[in-house]
């Protein structure tokens, strides 16, 4: 098999009408960054901060503890609530400071909860950083609660958060992408401005069934986690951001999680490093074409990002059956620059409710009735 080394070769593999977006939207990237020529640069690790004209694309974490990802799969020690908090969050703010980017971390109200995390989350919003509600016990099969119990959940956990951060969270994201209309009605209730638990994909099935295949979990555990990462339906719902309409008549702000416009397929952090540990050419176009698409389709991204994208195995070996974890956390922060620089030429990068507030002024913005 041949080795590619460089964008041009890996340009000249590819089909006639692939080659073409390749070239596009390497074209894009190249127009607005006029330093493309030096990637190893040291200025490059900062993002460009010159913002005139720019759209708004928001950038968030959901801040998945050691102990739910263990839930999740099926693993025994999570009662026990282990914690990686005291490694990545001093981690991931340091990571933050140099590129100059405030974003919004999505906080479990368990975590919260636990006195040996409060020190590491108050840094959070230390540093400047916003904070919304991730659910209090962080199972994906949130969905499936009764009212008054998704309630109690929202309701604890945005107590903790703002007792632990001095920040009253206004925005939502569901633990496994789940979500419900009844879960929408509380979060209207409860001064809540956004969602953005919505993963618009058809490819949340096929991310279940290899989960489900490198897990122990039972025939009944399975159940529970039956719509975890979405369904195919969700392929079907709109990339950009749009309304709710609630039976009861009220609306409220969905912001997905960004997936590539017209094909849906995801472009987070955690797919990015997958590509790259095929090919870090691949990688790029992959990226460049998901900008491409965002641009021509006029739609301001939500990036999401998640501890294990920027965690090496060797600093949780737990969780070592998770894809990407054989990659250093060096690695990692090196893609992460780089995507954070490619996505700041053409966006300002800003926090989930900064770009919330500004998707609320849009005259035009889509109803969904549910």
């Amino acid at each position: 098999m041949m080795k590619i080394k460089t964008k041009k070769e890996f340009a000249s593999s590819l089909p006639c009408e692939m080659r073409t977006l390749f070239n596009r939207g390497a074209a894009i990237l190249k127009r607005s960054d006029p330093q493309a020529s030096n990637p190893s640069s040291a200025s490059n690790l900062r993002p460009n901060t010159s913002n005139e004209a720019k759209p708004l694309a928001s950038v968030s974490l959901d801040l998945d503890n050691q102990w739910s990802y263990m839930k999740t799969h099926g693993d025994q020690g999570w009662e026990e609530f282990p914690s990686y908090l005291d490694i990545f969050i001093p981690h991931v703010l340091d990571a933050l400071d140099q590129l100059n980017l405030k974003i919004t971390f999505f906080i479990v109200g368990q975590d919260a909860a636990l006195e040996k995390n409060k020190d590491f989350l108050k840094s959070i919003t230390d540093h400047s950083h916003e904070v919304g509600n991730h659910s209090f016990h962080h199972e994906p099969w949130l969905h499936m609660y009764s009212k008054d119990r998704i309630e109690r959940e929202i309701l604890e956990t945005g107590n903790l958060i703002h007792q632990v951060t001095g920040q009253k969270p206004i925005g939502f994201r569901g633990p496994g992408f789940s979500w419900s209309p009844n879960l929408f009605e509380i979060l209207l209730k409860n001064g809540y401005i956004y969602d953005a638990s919505t993963l618009p994909t058809y490819l949340g099935p096929l991310a279940r069934m290899y989960y489900f295949w490198t897990s122990d979990l039972t025939k009944e555990e399975k159940n529970k986690r039956k719509e975890l990462f979405g369904t195919f339906k969700d392929g079907m719902r709109p990339v950009k951001s749009y309304r709710w309409q609630l039976p009861s008549g009220e609306r409220l702000l969905e912001i997905p999680v960004t997936t590539i416009p017209i094909i849906k397929t995801p472009f987070h952090l955690s797919y990015l490093l997958y590509l790259s540990r095929l090919s870090k050419i691949l990688m790029s176009f992959y990226l460049n074409m998901a900008i491409f698409f965002c641009k021509m389709t006029g739609t301001e991204p939500s990036f999401l990002l998640h501890p294990l994208d920027l965690l090496g195995g060797e600093q949780v070996p737990e969780l070592a059956f998770f894809p990407g974890m054989e990659l250093s956390w060096e690695q990692k922060l090196t893609t992460l620059n780089k995507v954070i620089r490619a996505l700041s030429r053409h966006y300002k990068l800003v926090n989930m409710s900064t770009h919330a507030n500004s998707i609320l002024k849009e005259d035009d913005l889509k109803v969904v009735k549910l």
